[in-house]
């Protein structure tokens, strides 16, 4: 299993863009990072911190996210997504993770990774897909 030291920090910036704001408000609108965006980029950053401490051929699953969004990052905005390992448990990580501009807290939360075995998720995956 993977040696993940409580403490393991990555963090990684992003450019709020039409691509990841919102749009539902309509053209004249506000557009602002969307909440299942930043919990997106919030998930990567974890997964970045500690990938390059698993033994190859595993990777991590999300398994559990309890996020807040704050405050609104407008397009232009640069988001600053942080993520620390908080507690390792047999295959569980477990993360504190915020995003940020340089103005403002922007979101804050949890998250839950496993640690899984690529080769075998994918065979435990087969099997379920064949199912139907």
């Amino acid at each position: 299993m993977a040696a993940v030291p409580i403490g393991t920090r990555w963090e990684e910036k992003r450019l709020v863009t039409t691509e990841n704001a919102i749009s539902f408000l309509g053209p004249e609108g506000p557009r602002v990072l969307s909440t299942p965006q930043m919990i997106g980029a919030m998930e990567w950053t974890c997964r970045n911190a500690v990938l390059p401490l698993l033994e190859p051929g595993h990777d991590t699953v999300g398994t559990h996210v309890n996020v807040a969004h704050r405050a609104a990052a407008p397009i232009g905005s640069v988001v600053i997504f942080t993520a620390e390992v908080t507690a390792v448990q047999d295959r569980r990580v477990e993360f504190k993770v915020t995003a940020r501009t340089d103005e403002e807290l922007v979101g804050e939360g949890t998250h839950e990774r496993a640690i899984i075995n690529v080769a075998k998720f994918a065979s435990r995956m087969a099997a379920k897909s064949g199912r139907k």
